[in-house]
């Protein structure tokens, strides 16, 4: 792999950078915070017109057709402005899983919906034990004659309240399977849960006997272990680098305080503590990236080392960029600690995403199966 990024890719993240300078600011992730539905539509709206909502898809789907790469680099600009809105969910969730398991068909009706704006998806795949594992899934299927009935119970739905449609997973009698089901159907309640982001939000839903029509099952009966597989590692590694973005904005802001701030007549960035954090703080945002990247390529590539790849940018970035947004904490001191200033904006979504898709401990243990497992 390069990398080094091409002109296009360098040019997508500059004018992604800009727009969410512009147009996402703290005031607006903030005020976000307090709205209703918690994401802005204009902006919505604007991501829609610059492609952004499309981007992995396939052309004739309505999509722009780059890859995992291109992905991750909005992704990242996303994690640097904490932008509070569904893109993660409904493009990375809803969008990719669609692509990896549905049908001609299913693809043709969501896609470039999703691609348009008009059209938001998520993904249901936690459950009470909070084991990404999909082998754990205890929320079941039964055929009906033309329908599937479902019932349990998923937590942590993401944007689950603003989705058209939501990926559910659950056990029918030929395995884990599954389901697009509408989160307003009959059968199927939301109960709003409250994380450490409070620019993301979070949906239990509750599936009491919820009827879908025969053509929502994604693929097969019984064949989802492959999709979920699949689409956790890329969520994995999507939430990586929304983490890198984070990290990296809290060390511009760290170094950049560094340079202004006075005590005992100095800068702090001339004494050695403050400098050697900072230092390190950079190595850990240089590693996450090159360990984010090179997991993307691999993805996309289908390398033979990329569901390790995967597992080791989780597991790494997970903890390092927890570790540079709390050491910004520490280089800005007690104004650091205050809801006026941004860093908490940072901390808070690098915290959330930590646990997310895996965290480290959980991908440690597939990095031992995926290298000790014999060929």
């Amino acid at each position: 792999m390069n990398f080094s990024f091409s002109e296009d890719q360098i040019l997508l993240r500059n004018s992604v950078r800009a727009a969410l300078d512009e147009r996402c600011t703290p005031a607006h992730v903030r005020a976000m915070t307090e709205d209703g539905r918690g994401y802005g539509e204009a902006l919505w709206g604007e991501m829609a017109k610059l492609g952004w909502l499309g981007l992995p898809f396939p052309e004739e789907q309505g999509g722009a057709g780059l890859g995992l790469v291109e992905l991750c680099l909005v992704l990242e600009e996303m994690g640097r402005a904490a932008y509070p809105g569904p893109y993660f969910a409904s493009v990375v969730l809803g969008g990719l899983g669609l692509q990896l398991g549905g049908s001609a068909a299913q693809k043709e009706r969501w896609l470039p919906a999703i691609a348009s704006g008009q059209a938001r998806a998520s993904a249901a795949l936690l459950e009470d034990t909070l084991d990404w594992d999909p082998t754990s899934t205890a929320a079941t299927a039964t055929r009906a004659g033309d329908v599937w009935r479902l019932a349990g119970v998923k937590r942590f739905v993401p944007w689950a309240h603003v989705a058209d449609v939501v990926l559910v997973p659950a056990r029918a009698p030929e395995g884990l399977s599954l389901f697009l089901v509408d989160p307003r159907a009959a059968g199927v309640t939301l109960e709003p849960m409250v994380g450490i982001d409070l620019a993301n939000r979070w949906s239990a839903m509750r599936l009491t006997d919820a009827a879908v029509p025969a053509d929502a099952l994604v693929g097969r009966a019984g064949g989802a272990g492959g999709v979920l597989d699949a689409l956790l590692r890329r969520a994995a590694v999507c939430a990586s680098a929304e983490m890198l973005g984070a990290a990296r904005r809290c060390l511009e802001l760290s170094v950049g305080y560094a340079k202004v701030r006075e005590q005992f007549g100095q800068l702090i960035g001339s004494f050695q503590a403050i400098r050697h954090r900072c230092a390190e703080m950079l190595m850990e945002v240089e590693n996450s990236h090159s360990a984010v990247y090179y997991a993307a390529w691999a993805l996309a590539a289908g390398a033979e080392d990329a569901p390790v790849a995967a597992s080791i940018c989780k597991s790494y970035v997970s903890e390092s960029a927890r570790k540079v947004c709390g050491d910004a904490i520490q280089v800005h001191g007690g104004i650091g600690f205050t809801w006026e200033y941004d860093l908490h904006l940072y901390f808070k979504r690098a915290k959330a995403l930590e646990p997310l898709y895996g965290d480290a401990a959980y991908h440690r243990e597939l990095i031992v199966r995926g290298v000790t497992t014999p060929a």
